[in-house]
């Protein structure tokens, strides 16, 4: 059993940045895939960013355009989002994701979800 501990998050006015963090306890996610997604007031939950345990590959959403950075710690027990340049369209609940599964992009694949964290983006 995974549980994944969410922390940052808050309001931020265009242009700012911020930094959300996920971290786990109950087994280590260094073998586990990790992810990042959010949910707009009315919207579906749509994918931010992953980053798979076997080759540390990353994958981005491509309306990010380069905004935002997915890392974990050394001891792989925290995942991190760097967000940058926001916008108020970035405005969401945003939510950690652990997974042993493929299928990445999709948060019907993750089995462990963080409790989730505000952002806010003002114009």
């Amino acid at each position: 059993q995974v549980r994944l501990i969410q922390s940052g998050g808050g309001l931020v006015q265009t242009g700012g940045s911020l930094r959300l963090s996920c971290t786990a306890s109950g087994r280590s996610i260094s073998n586990m895939n990790m992810g990042w997604f959010r949910q707009a007031p009315g919207k579906e939950r749509e994918f931010v960013a992953a980053k798979t345990w076997r080759h540390g590959n990353l994958l981005y959403a491509e309306f990010l355009k380069g905004r935002f950075t997915i890392s974990t710690d050394l001891s792989e027990t925290t995942l991190y989002l760097q967000m940058k340049t926001l916008q108020p369209d970035d405005t969401a609940v945003y939510y950690c994701a652990a997974t042993m599964g493929s299928g990445i992009g999709a948060p019907i694949n993750y089995e462990y979800w963080g409790q989730g964290t505000q952002v806010t983006v003002s114009s």
